[in-house]
């Protein structure tokens, strides 16, 4: 199993009605040895029309963001918890989730195996960890299933609000700082 596998598979992958709408599944992107390993929400408008994730006005902030703190974008892999973007940018259901991460996510994750997964936001963070008060749970560690966890504010989040924007920044800084000293 590798990367360009599920790839393929997420292309093609009619499991929930997520795919009904797409124009393109956003599988995620980066290299199979990435140590840190993102995972947002869900694609938006902009992930949609290129198949990319975070290409948008947050993964424009996401990438300065990234900079600043020494993280490379080419070292990370980024990908989201479903793979097709939902109408109108709601938020996902626990379905599409569930049925997402158990089709493709966790095995991304096995073929990476990388060294921590920081969450992007609150259903990141709920889908994988169980955890509903993103607040009080951003900038820790959580070991689930032998791996650690790395939840924090989301990237359009953090946009909108300047006191999330520090704080993700700094959670960026320490995630550089825990991917450096694994």
């Amino acid at each position: 199993m590798n990367l360009s596998t599920i790839a393929r598979e997420i292309r093609v992958c009619t499991r929930c009605n997520l795919h009904k709408g797409r124009q393109r599944t956003v599988p995620g992107e980066g290299p199979s040895w990435a140590r840190v390993m993102l995972v947002g929400e869900a694609p938006g408008r902009e992930e949609d029309i290129h198949g990319r994730p975070f290409v948008g006005r947050s993964g424009r902030m996401l990438d300065e963001i990234l900079k600043k703190a020494g993280l490379g974008r080419d070292d990370l892999f980024i990908t989201s918890v479903v793979k097709c973007r939902p109408p109108k940018n709601r938020v996902p259901r626990r379905s599409e989730w569930e049925t997402c991460i158990q089709a493709h996510l966790r095995r991304q994750i096995d073929v990476i195996d990388p060294t921590i997964i920081c969450l992007l936001g609150g259903v990141a963070t709920k889908a994988l960890l169980g955890k509903y008060r993103l607040s009080e749970q951003r900038g820790r560690v959580f070991r689930r299933e032998r791996r650690s966890f790395f939840p924090t504010y989301h990237p359009a989040g953090a946009g909108r609000n300047r006191s999330w924007y520090r704080a993700f920044s700094e959670d960026m800084d320490k995630l550089h700082s825990l991917a450096q000293s694994k």
